[in-house]
């Protein structure tokens, strides 16, 4: 039996229709490694509607992740941008300089990749990330985090055997920069969390709104339960033991949804 059509028989004892994801966040052109997970995902997908099973394939684009640093194809303009989510930045041009006339940088890197997608008729749902926080449909997962810091920072502990910061917080507002680097989280109050920046500046943020992400071992179990996500197929990095997968698992159960099948 194909390995696809064995996963979609394991995937029969779960209840409900079948929600096949994976998920990348474009910091830059894709390239064709990226196709692996993608395909995985996909087989997974077909295998499960030639079983006779309901099924539908979300891409999550993570265009809620920060820009991380300045890449060898930026210029050095981009340094203001550290820290800020990528779909909130502009695309940059030819010239590597920030283009604010070229969109947002999340659409920029992912346009092309969706259309090669679709040339080998692979078409996914696609889901922005950021979106989703701007809808409110992260808040129920944060506020929950946030109520179990301690135990969320105990299995991430536990699981993956590294030691969190004191003054960790499952949760990153944005400062008054618009960047989540350098922001101190000093107090919250359903719905709002408040922060002081970098810059001395203090805030506060909605966890309503896209004024800040969880992080991203939490960020990732959440999404699990609010797509309703039955497989996620991961390479080793993630998948392997202690990994973010095995963090996710018991982090999703305890932001009250159930995990999904778990594949390398």
């Amino acid at each position: 039996m194909h390995w696809a059509d064995h996963t979609a028989q394991t995937l029969q004892n779960r209840d409900g229709s079948q929600v096949i994801a994976s998920g990348i966040t474009p910091s830059g052109e894709f390239h064709v490694g990226h196709l692996r997970e993608i395909l995985t995902a996909e087989m997974i997908h077909r295998a499960c509607l030639d079983a006779g099973m309901e099924s539908r394939y979300i891409f999550i684009v993570d265009s809620m992740d920060p820009l991380r640093r300045v890449y060898d194809f930026l210029s050095p303009a981009y340094q203001q941008y550290i820290g800020h989510p990528l779909a909130y930045i502009p695309a940059p041009g030819p010239d590597g300089e920030p283009n604010p006339d070229g969109g947002n940088y999340a659409d920029h890197f992912l346009a092309p990749f969706l259309a090669a997608l679709k040339e080998i008729g692979v078409e996914p749902e696609v889901v922005m990330n950021h979106q989703t926080y701007e809808s409110g449909a992260f808040a129920d997962k944060i506020h929950s985090s946030i109520e179990q810091k301690n135990e969320i920072r105990r299995v991430i502990e536990e699981v993956s055997g590294r030691e969190v910061p004191e003054d960790w917080f499952p949760y990153n507002p944005l400062g008054s920069d618009g960047s989540i680097d350098g922001v101190s989280v000093t107090g919250y109050e359903h719905p709002h969390v408040h922060w002081v920046d970098s810059h001395g500046v203090e805030g506060t943020a909605d966890i309503r709104t896209a004024q800040g992400k969880l992080p991203w071992r939490v960020d990732w179990a959440a999404k699990w339960g609010i797509h309703g996500i039955t497989c996620e197929p991961a390479g080793k990095d993630h998948g392997a033991a202690g990994g973010s997968y095995d963090t996710g698992i018991p982090i999703c159960e305890m932001l009250g949804s159930q995990p999904p099948h778990k594949l390398v």
